[in-house]
Order: structure tokens, then C-alpha cells, then sequence
């Protein structure tokens, strides 16, 4: 049964692209232009309001910002809080789920330390001399 299953799966990742790279899903939620830098600074300073967010962050737009937390929020990677008070009081957070990924961001920050150069360099020299 497995063996039929699997060939099921390799027929159809043959012409799903999402099926051939199991983890396209998960850089589609994770790894979308804003998402990375909203859960680091959550994770990295805790409950945060809307503003304090956005200056940490710095170059997001407050219109984008929105959308990428209630995105977050619907996929359950961000807690959002919401204090009845006058005037009305947001926090986020980051939820267990979200937390969940601080392995995967601190092994991307330790392959960043040790390859980022390498990359540039592989820049410099594509551009210095592209292929003919």
C-alpha cells in the first residue's frame, strides 16, 4: 500500500509544483517579505503594541504591517490582544506555534554568519564577469 501511495505522491509531484518541494508551504507562510522581521521582534522583545512594532521594524508601512499581522494572526504564528479601555489598547505576541520557529531563524542566522560573505563575493564576481 505505502508503494502505491508513494507513487500517487511522485505522479502528482510531478505536476503540482507545491507537491515536488514539501516545504513550499511552510516558506510561503514563514518566509513572506515582512513575516520574518514581525516574528523576530516579537520573539526577540516580547508582547509588542501596534507602534512600538512598527519603529522596530522601522521601514514597514502601517498599511502592510496590518495586513501581515492579521495574516500571522490567522495562521496562528501571532497572538493578538485586544484591551477594552479608552482609548482601545492592541498587543501581539508571538504564539507557541510562532515560537516553534526560533530553531529554524536561529540556524538561518548562523548560516548567515558564516556564508553571507561567501554570497556577496559570489555577486562581486557574477557581476564583474557575467557569463557569456
Amino acid at each position: 500500500m505505502y508503494m502505491a501511495d508513494n507513487a500517487d505522491w511522485v505522479a502528482a509531484a510531478e505536476t503540482d509544483p507545491e507537491l515536488a518541494c514539501p516545504t513550499s508551504a511552510v516558506v510561503e507562510i514563514v518566509f513572506s517579505r515582512w513575516t520574518t522581521p514581525i516574528l523576530w521582534t516579537l520573539n526577540r522583545h516580547g508582547r509588542q503594541r501596534f507602534v512600538e512594532l512598527e519603529r522596530r521594524i522601522g521601514t514597514i508601512t502601517p498599511k502592510v504591517l496590518t495586513q501581515r499581522l492579521r495574516q500571522l494572526e490567522r495562521d496562528g504564528m501571532v497572538v493578538r490582544t485586544y484591551h477594552p479601555e479608552v482609548p482601545p489598547r492592541v498587543e501581539y505576541e508571538i504564539s507557541e506555534l510562532g515560537r516553534s520557529l526560533a530553531p529554524l531563524f536561529a540556524h538561518l542566522a548562523e548560516w548567515a554568519a558564516d556564508n553571507l560573505d561567501k554570497v556577496e563575493q559570489a555577486r562581486h564576481d557574477y557581476d564583474t564577469d557575467p557569463p557569456k
